[in-house]
């Protein structure tokens, strides 16, 4: 199974965004304009982030490519 090479795992998503340079997720989600039981929803892979929120979250984390509508 290829994937391709700028979408992340959701491992490699936390390990980028938040392990890596000590930012909580709660002080992500509220820069980002999201609440954090949903940016954790999205790392744990509980949702499918086809629309909405949850597609903003997985784009922006590198998840999945897509665009975000405005």
């Amino acid at each position: 199974m290829s994937r391709k090479q700028n979408v992340k795992t959701l491992a490699e998503a936390r390990e980028q965004h938040f392990n890596r340079i000590g930012k909580p997720v709660t002080e992500w989600a509220r820069e980002n304009g999201f609440k954090p039981n949903l940016v954790y929803e999205v790392l744990r892979g509980r949702i499918l982030c086809k629309h909405g929120k949850s597609h903003k979250i997985a784009v922006l984390l590198g998840l999945k490519e897509g665009e975000i509508a405005r």
